[in-house]
């Protein structure tokens, strides 16, 4: 069969989507991935055929631009939502025209990320199964609430209908852009109602989800979470000298890297956490953040992007952005955390290492502060957090993420 995967957001939105196209190619199929250019280069790496969308999500994450001014500020959700609508709906004529080129002649279309209400019209314009991807629980259950929201004050009884109220504002913000793509493109009828009947296949970790380790007992039928989409193991991979090197030099480093963030005040940050670290010995991931790096004492060494499966378990603690990408691949390595969330629902996956005992409160990464990082980092020193963390990183390497989904579209390809 032939696959083509659509996403649009950062890299942690598209390197999974590329670990799941891999693992169908392993299957016997054939994937095709579409993403931004700056995210692909995971595809790349495993070998994934991949077409770049319209469209620059790093530009668009500059200091003086739409999602960046979220970040810094505190518009909360309605600025979040109006910063991705504002990608989303920049892009949605361009993206549903590549989306359906790309798709002629497939058998079914993964939706994931800004590109999913596009890549949903495509597959209602080409007559294939459109098959959702996510790796943000959105689908309404009682459990908890939206991602989106701040988890501490949205009182249980609630929760199920933040799910409802967010995925119905997101919707409304995306609507009338991607109904006239509809009209422009395809010649299709305007969506007043937002969909809800396709498979949704999380990349997410039940263990993290729920208390009991397992997804929402109320979600319907078509959802389903088997696990984090991992490419296969890393264990293999060759580190460069000068990392090789700094490992062997001392006791295991702490590693502090805040992914796609920007926007926030730089040389603050860096200041926060070098007085935070205290001497002890780091590992700083850039990522997209522009930091200087000149500016780092010795005890601090600098990495370009390195794979997570091989670098945690060699670390003391992860200090992140709680991306659901880093957060699961802290607690898969079976490390503490120390979470500073900046935006959308990183403030979630925070909430869900802290219920999980492997991260203290999160370190709000808009009133960033030295002293709430030494907590954070004190806490996840503790030799029964460390255990914790242990005991949760062998139960989540237990899942079988990838595994489970190729065979659950499968199934449903052959339905």
């Amino acid at each position: 069969m032939k696959f083509v995967a659509a996403t649009y957001g950062t890299e942690g939105d598209t390197r999974p989507l590329a670990a799941l196209c891999r693992a169908l190619m392993d299957a016997g199929h054939e994937a095709l991935l579409l993403a931004d250019s700056a995210t692909l280069g995971a595809a790349s790496a495993l070998n994934v055929p991949s077409v770049a969308l319209a469209g620059d999500i790093k530009g668009t994450l500059q200091p003086t631009l739409a999602i960046s001014g979220v970040v810094a500020g505190e518009q909360g959700f309605s600025g979040t939502a109006n910063a991705l609508a504002r990608i989303a709906n920049t892009n949605a004529e361009a993206w549903l025209r590549e989306i359906v080129a790309a798709g002629k002649g497939c058998d079914a279309i993964i939706v994931s990320g800004l590109a999913a209400f596009a890549g949903l019209s495509a597959a209602e314009h080409l007559g294939v199964k459109a098959i959702g991807a996510g790796f943000i629980p959105i689908t309404p259950t009682a459990a908890f609430a939206s991602p989106f929201l701040p988890p501490r004050y949205i009182p249980a009884i609630f929760n199920r209908a933040s799910h409802h109220f967010v995925n119905g504002m997101l919707w409304r913000a995306f609507r009338k852009k991607i109904n006239a793509a509809r009209t422009a493109v395809c010649g299709l009828p305007p969506r007043h109602e937002l969909w809800t009947d396709h498979p949704m296949l999380f990349g997410v970790s039940p263990s993290l989800l729920t208390d009991s380790g397992c997804q929402p007992a109320d979600w319907p039928v078509n959802a389903h979470a088997y696990g984090q989409w991992v490419p296969p193991s890393s264990i293999n991979w060759c580190a460069p000298k000068a990392l090789a090197d700094f490992l062997e030099a001392g006791e295991a480093p702490m590693y502090i890297g805040f992914g796609s963030m920007m926007g926030f005040d730089r040389s603050k940050l860096l200041s926060d956490v070098i007085e935070a670290v205290a001497g002890r010995r780091a590992l700083f991931y850039p990522g997209w953040s522009g930091v200087d790096r000149s500016a780092l004492p010795v005890n601090f060494h600098v990495i370009d992007e390195t794979p997570h499966d091989w670098l945690f378990p060699r670390t003391s603690l992860v200090v992140h952005h709680g991306g659901s990408g880093t957060t699961h691949s802290a607690a898969r390595s079976g490390v503490p955390s120390v979470v500073v969330p900046f935006a959308g629902d990183q403030f979630f996956w925070a909430d869900r290492l802290r219920r999980a005992g492997v991260a203290a409160d999160p370190v709000d990464g808009r009133r960033l502060r030295a002293s709430s990082l030494v907590q954070g980092i004190e806490f996840a020193e503790r030799a029964e957090v460390r255990a914790r963390a242990q005991t949760l990183g062998i139960r989540i390497r237990a899942e079988h993420g990838l595994a489970n989904t190729v065979s659950t579209i499968e199934k449903l390809m052959s339905v």
